[in-house]
């Protein structure tokens, strides 16, 4: 059984928590933006995989495609994503970013960045950069470890 001063050095925690409380920054950040956090991960997602079928992204963002269609078609209704019948599959939906979803992917990131200089804020460069490869070592550990 874990303790209260051990659970403030449990790596599972404090990931978890970190993760947590970097999400509500974001939202915090960007809440003038108009979008959802499931919004904008959808767009952000999208934005590195353009042309991908719904439910490959699904997979990606590791949702329900029940649900990722419940968000697209608000997005696609607000004009941020476009869906387009895949020429090879007739049943298939292929995705999108429209026009006006490219200017707010570029002020996404800036929130992104905002809420990286705070959550880094005291950490020199070098040690956000070590910060930054460790993790990418445990990611890989634990890809390698579950064949994932």
């Amino acid at each position: 059984m874990l303790f209260p001063e051990e659970l403030k050095r449990s790596f599972g925690f404090l990931i978890h928590d970190v993760s947590r409380l970097m999400r509500i920054s974001f939202d915090r950040h960007a809440r003038a933006i108009g979008l959802t956090r499931a919004q904008w991960r959808v767009l952000a997602h999208l934005s590195r995989n353009e042309g991908v079928k719904q439910s490959e992204l699904a997979d990606i963002l590791e949702i329900k495609p029940i649900t990722l269609a419940r968000l697209l078609e608000r997005l696609s209704a607000d004009n941020w994503v476009e869906r387009r019948l895949d020429p090879n599959d007739k049943r298939a939906r292929r995705l999108f970013l429209t026009e006006k979803a490219k200017p707010i992917l570029s002020e996404l990131r800036k929130v992104a960045l905002a809420v990286r200089r705070e959550a880094l804020d005291g950490l020199s460069e070098h040690d956000q950069d070590k910060l930054i490869e460790q993790l990418r070592l445990v990611k890989t550990n634990l890809l390698k470890a579950g064949d994932i």
